[in-house]
């Protein structure tokens, strides 16, 4: 089974305290389903073309069908909601370790 990495780019935040309220309350949710964080809050510089980020996250989960029972969860529900009332985030689903 391949890992899924669920990746997080955070373009802006208009309420820093309900963010940072999301940012503590929903980490049990994702240890619940398997997940984990790779990265978490980092600035990210680009390298080649444009890239909008003020933070970036990177979890990974023991697969997509795991990310995404997580993702779609009542545990994370709220936070979800939380989090998109307070910002700009762009989240991309990728399995990992696929050959070319």
């Amino acid at each position: 089974m391949k890992k899924a990495y669920g990746i997080v780019n955070i373009i802006s935040i208009s309420d820093p305290n309900k963010f940072a309220e999301y940012v503590n309350g929903h980490i049990p949710s994702i240890e619940q389903y398997g997940g984990r964080f790779l990265v978490k809050g980092a600035v990210g510089e680009a390298l080649e073309g444009e890239w909008e980020s003020t933070r970036m996250v990177v979890h990974e989960f023991p697969s997509i069908e795991q990310y995404k029972l997580w993702y779609n969860s009542e545990e994370y529900k709220p936070w979800k909601a939380l989090r998109q009332s307070c910002s700009d985030v762009k989240v991309v689903l990728v399995e990992g370790c696929i050959d070319f």
